[in-house]
């Protein structure tokens, strides 16, 4: 019995004789083009608003490129899914339903017609996801896809800190980084520095990448989150990757092995280097203004004394720049609250606690420890962070760790092909042999 090693043949050979493959499978793998209309979608939530970069871009044209990133990563997305094929997704659905309250409530124009131009944009953001989760199959395809662009965001911020430092590192920040080339403030750079070092951690301790490779993209990430000065990043890393490491605990030797690594090098450093962490920590600041989490809880006081109508405890007022009184808000539950009324408020939630059930659920894989690693992140820079009512970095967190939850697609079956009929043959009389009387 001989075997066909093309592409896609069958085995030859008395058991698949005459069988053919099933002509509606998945393909094996997403094609590139899916690739890119993801890496457009990180480029949409990067933001319009930021530091004042070297070479002035007016807000104008830095939104043009961002809602043309999205209308791109849309036209590609059904472009390479042009019979829409969907793959079920609980995620989605809520995220499809969140759009209900901020309709209603941008519907007012409370919050003037940028309300309804933002409804527009998450609508089709949504919608651009949905047409991707058709490659959605618990794989790490998009993952790297996630590693690749923000890196290749982070390397921008590197490249303006060597052009201009001043412009990288300025006063107005509290010498914090931020981005010199496109305007990028500390909280996004060290979001999107600790993510990736995150995910290629996992990757690492799953032996799904080499740690020359690893290394590449940890060591100057971390540089960058720690000129940053992040404390909500840097606390969503190590409580994430704690958790996600310790999901493999069980199954891994290599996760044991860096578990143990890592508890030591946090100890050696907490008692060596605890003045100067300390330092790191506080940026500066006093006491009293530490413990208001930098002037935030004022803005939340504010925000929750403000008398509302029951239609603007239901629906909010509408989704707006995640800002009240002029002062951002910095809390996504309060911003949506704000913006979605406690409506949102119960979708939001059950994002977190459907996604955080399905990763309990899953058997311990490198998958299932990505997964649990950006939902706990998002989980806790929710607290000092908005943007999960609305089309932003944590949503797409959110989406990656959907897709590496997604059940693996069914493999394509083989359909037997009926027996070909075989006329009989009309034998003569004669050969039956002589008549008995």
């Amino acid at each position: 019995m001989g075997v066909d090693l093309r592409r896609g043949a069958l085995p030859s050979g008395p058991d698949t004789a005459g069988a053919r493959p099933d002509p509606g499978p998945l393909p094996a793998g997403p094609p590139k083009i899916v690739g890119i209309a993801w890496g457009l979608l990180i480029l949409n939530t990067l933001g319009s608003a930021g530091a004042k970069t070297v070479i002035p871009l007016p807000r104008s044209l830095i939104q043009m490129v961002t809602m043309g990133a999205l209308a791109a990563a849309f036209a590609l997305a059904l472009a390479v899914n042009l019979r829409p094929r969907i793959r079920a997704s609980a995620y989605l659905l809520l995220l499809t339903l969140l759009l209900v309250p901020s309709v209603i409530a941008s519907a007012n124009l409370e919050s003037g017609f940028g309300a309804l131009f933002r409804c527009a944009r998450l609508a089709l953001f949504v919608g651009t996801l949905w047409l991707l989760s058709r490659w959605w199959d618990g794989s790490l395809t998009f993952v790297r896809s996630h590693i690749r662009m923000y890196f290749a965001v982070l390397g921008s911020v590197a490249a303006g800190l060597v052009i201009s430092p001043g412009a990288a590192l300025p006063e107005l920040y509290g010498g914090r980084l931020v981005g010199a080339l496109w305007p990028l403030t500390p909280p996004q750079i060290g979001q999107y520095a600790a993510v990736i070092i995150g995910l290629t951690v996992l990757l690492v301790v799953g032996r799904r990448t080499d740690r020359a490779s690893a290394a590449l993209v940890i060591v100057p990430s971390l540089v960058l989150l720690a000129l940053t000065h992040t404390r909500t990043a840097t606390l969503g890393l190590l409580i994430g990757l704690t958790l996600a490491i310790g999901s493999l605990i069980l199954t891994s030797a290599a996760a044991r092995r860096f578990f143990a690594w890592a508890v030591l090098c946090v100890t050696v450093a907490a008692v060596g280097f605890g003045s100067a962490l300390q330092a790191w920590f506080l940026r500066g600041q006093t006491q009293e203004y530490f413990t208001s989490l930098t002037g935030r809880a004022k803005v939340w006081d504010a925000l929750l004394a403000e008398p509302r109508t029951t239609v603007q405890r239901l629906f909010g007022t509408g989704l707006g720049d995640k800002s009240f009184g002029g002062l951002p808000i910095d809390n996504s539950w309060l911003a949506v609250y704000h913006e979605q009324g406690l409506t949102g408020v119960v979708l939001v939630s059950a994002v977190i606690v459907v996604l955080g059930g399905v990763a309990l659920l899953r058997p311990p894989s490198v998958p299932r420890a990505c997964a649990i690693f950006l939902i706990s992140y998002c989980a806790i820079a929710s607290y000092t962070e908005a943007g999960l009512g609305d089309a932003s970095p944590y949503l797409l967190h959110l989406a990656l760790a959907a897709s590496l939850l997604a059940a693996p697609a069914a493999p394509a079956v083989a359909t037997p092909l009926p027996a070909p009929a075989v006329p009989r043959r009309r034998v003569p009389r004669w050969a039956h042999g002589p008549e008995v009387s």
